[in-house]
């Protein structure tokens, strides 16, 4: 019998276990023994497998997380660690591995690949929708959701006491959900990693707003917009992805700028964590069930070093190379009609 692993990399975000159930079903269905890698890479380091079937995978489609695990663990700067991915994935008798995240994950996976260490399908995860390669990937779904609920919340608060409440949100190079999340929220002014911006534009937005009588507003910011003063720690090639999440943020800088020169009362509420966690809404649970179901159809058919996509809501694949080569940057058209609704309207 073939047999194909399954792990799940980098940060969680819901929709991560839809997927897995797929491939468990699609795969028994196939004539696959499904084997679970523990916390991303760090599995296949450390030989952390365990057997997948229906009964281990019941009950998990509404699930946050992942019922595997995850990890940051890039194996590609040691060789010890590559040589044990190699050696366990041989003793495994794996046929192929599917490797489920984002773009740190499906490059690991296509250097591994490369190499000729494993064979490897990849499936596009992502809150921030930054991968090339597909439309959308699962989890921006419900991070958007969630993201538009907290800021249908704020509004209030914002309006009662005549306040700007700056909210930040996830997304480090791109601002999709940022983007996204302030249209469906109605923010006043959304800004992000894409177009420069602007501090005195900002003040004087908000100024005229007040000046229409409108004595609050919503800014939604991502957490990787680059601000005049602020440079840690987006802007350091030397610090790693990890750690740039332990600063300060970029929010609360910008509440602090926006009061020091308006001398208007201003809030910041990170969204952070949040929006990764709890379950996924019903579109990223047939986007993943989709994704995982075509993962193994590509293993069948002995397609290797592809991603699953999403494109004009058929679900294709791309070369992995295509997926991770440069992230996908915010469509300018969504941009202009966000442009329609902000506070200069």
């Amino acid at each position: 019998m073939r047999k194909i692993g399954i792990l799940t990399g980098g940060a969680d975000c819901p929709g991560l276990n839809s997927v897995i159930r797929a491939v468990v079903r699609k795969g028994m269905q196939e004539g696959f023994v499904i084997t679970g890698v523990k916390n991303g890479w760090l599995g296949l380091i450390e030989n952390d497998l365990r057997v997948l079937d229906v009964k281990s995978t019941t009950g998990i489609l509404d699930k946050g997380g992942t019922i595997l695990g995850t990890s940051r663990i890039n194996p590609m700067s040691d060789e010890e660690q590559i040589k044990k991915i190699k050696e366990n994935y041989a003793r495994s008798g794996m046929d192929a591995l599917i490797a489920i995240g984002g773009e740190e994950t499906l490059k690991v996976g296509l250097a591994l690949h490369k190499r000729g260490i494993i064979q490897v399908v990849g499936v596009p995860k992502s809150i921030d929708n930054a991968l090339s390669g597909t439309d959308y990937a699962f989890g921006f779904d419900t991070a958007v959701n969630v993201a538009t609920e907290c800021i249908d919340r704020l509004h209030t608060t914002a309006e009662s006491h005549h306040r700007i409440m700056v909210v930040e949100v996830m997304g480090l190079y791109t601002g999709w959900l940022a983007v996204h999340a302030g249209i469906a929220g109605g923010a006043d002014i959304i800004l992000i990693p894409e177009i420069p911006v602007d501090l005195e534009q900002v003040y004087e937005l908000l100024r005229e707003r007040h000046k229409r009588g409108k004595p609050f507003s919503i800014v939604v910011i991502s957490e990787g917009t680059k601000l005049e003063g602020y440079s840690l720690p987006h802007s350091d090639p030397n610090v790693a992805l990890i750690e740039k999440r332990r600063f300060g943020s970029v929010g609360e800088y910008l509440a602090k700028a926006i009061e020091d020169n308006t001398n208007y009362e201003t809030r910041v509420s990170v969204l952070g964590y949040i929006l990764r966690g709890g379950s996924p809404t019903s579109f990223d649970r047939v986007l993943g069930t989709r994704f995982g179901v075509k993962a193994v159809e590509l293993i069948k058919e002995n397609k290797f070093g592809k991603m699953v996509s999403l494109r004009e809501n058929k679900i294709r694949f791309v070369d992995m190379e295509e997926a991770v080569r440069e992230r996908k940057q915010v469509n300018m058209d969504l941009v202009d009609i966000a442009n329609v609704f902000s506070a200069r309207n």
